[in-house]
């Protein structure tokens, strides 16, 4: 019975396009034991079952000091990612599973305040050699070392890949995959900690990873606008009309556009295509987003009493770590919840770096508003 029903759910195999990822050809880190579900719908469930994903309900989008109800938080763009991505992976016929959980895995590892937390976090990770700190990166070293209490979980070499080189920031007119070993990927991985300029150069091995990296982009560009009009940081009237004119002003409209024309000039290649139109139309959004929406999401004064905030977490969290504190949630909620070998395995700067990537926006604060008032206190004394 347990084999008939493997059967079943490995159906949807037949119908997909020879571009697409198979899941016999799923590649694990180790040894996996099989049960009634297929690779690539088992990796979901490990990852929505996940402690980071739950943290995604209390992530900065884009906007931190809000309390609108409807402005978009990391929860709802995974989701939009997901969306979007599995309906272009259908029409193309890919593994929609592969894409879902690349796409509900790809922000695992994004810090608090999202793009400015992880700016915040890559000053202190380099100053204290550790290496550059890329959310994506993180979220793959999510998966592979600290959930599970630091044993991490066995996701496909798949789905870790396509999570490692989602970044949409980086726009291409075309995106072909390419072919990686196990070996190659752990490689991209160890120097992505090194090498500033990785990210820019990583390509998905899969057509569906590719998939997850343009659908992140086409996820925020729209959603952010509607974000920003909501909050009176923006007029829709504001877009100009040559952008307008081509992939519209609202979410609804610039995701249609963009999800039609990859599948026109998509279907049936090995590759995943814009047109000259959409592509440069997206380009000029980009741009027109980072400064009327990105660039003024925060002030001067708060982006430099947020890094403040990071430098005061990071040192006071290492003093911790060198003193024992038992007191500290860095030990007692956290590291003595790892594994023997995660707490031994890595040094002090590296387990901090983990602790505040991980955090939701609202610990951090508290956490924050803790460490301030205990100094308060001792100076009184």
């Amino acid at each position: 019975m347990k084999e008939e029903i493997y059967l079943k759910m490995q159906h949807h195999n037949e119908h997909l396009s020879k571009y697409a990822c198979k899941d016999i050809e799923a590649i694990y880190l180790k040894e996996n034991e099989n049960d009634i579900r297929t690779p690539y719908f088992r990796d979901i469930d490990r990852i929505i079952y996940s402690l980071a994903f739950i943290r995604y309900q209390d992530k900065t989008q884009v906007f931190s000091n809000t309390s609108h109800d409807h402005v978009a938080r990391r929860m709802i763009h995974v989701q939009f990612v997901s969306k979007i991505a599995r309906t272009i992976g259908r029409a193309l016929g890919l593994n929609e599973d592969l894409i879902e959980a690349a796409s509900l895995g790809h922000d695992l590892g994004h810090t608090p305040f999202g793009h400015l937390g992880e700016t915040f976090l890559n000053e202190l990770s380099l100053e204290h050699q550790e290496g550059f700190f890329n959310h994506n990166i993180e979220s793959i070293r999510n998966l592979m070392f600290l959930e599970n209490y630091g044993k991490g979980l066995n996701i496909t070499i798949q789905v870790l890949d396509a999570i490692m080189c989602h970044n949409g920031e980086f726009l291409l007119g075309k995106y072909y995959p390419k072919k990686k070993s196990k070996e190659d990927f752990l490689e991209e991985y160890e120097k992505s900690y090194q090498d500033k300029n990785i990210l820019v150069h990583l390509r998905p091995m899969t057509l569906e990873g590719c998939v997850v990296r343009i659908s992140d982009l086409i996820a925020y560009l729209g959603r952010d606008i509607d974000d920003a009009v909501r909050l009176n940081i923006l007029k829709r009237e504001e877009i100009p009309k040559e952008i307008t004119s081509i992939l519209g002003s609202t979410t609804k409209e610039i995701v249609n556009t963009c999800i039609l024309d990859i599948i026109k000039n998509s279907f049936n290649h090995n590759y995943i295509e814009l047109s000259d139109e959409v592509y440069n139309a997206i380009l000029k959004l980009k741009k027109f987003n980072y400064e009327h929406i990105y660039n003024k999401a925060m002030s001067k004064e708060e982006k430099n009493e947020l890094k403040n905030e990071f430098r005061i977490l990071f040192d006071t969290y290492l003093e911790d770590l060198k003193t024992n504190n038992s007191n500290s949630p860095l030990i007692y909620s956290y590291l003595k919840n790892m594994s023997p070998d995660y707490q031994k395995k890595y040094r002090n700067e590296r387990i901090v770096i983990d602790y505040i990537a991980g955090m939701t926006d609202d610990f951090f604060l508290r956490e924050v508003n803790r460490i301030k008032e205990n100094k308060d206190e001792n100076i009184k004394v």
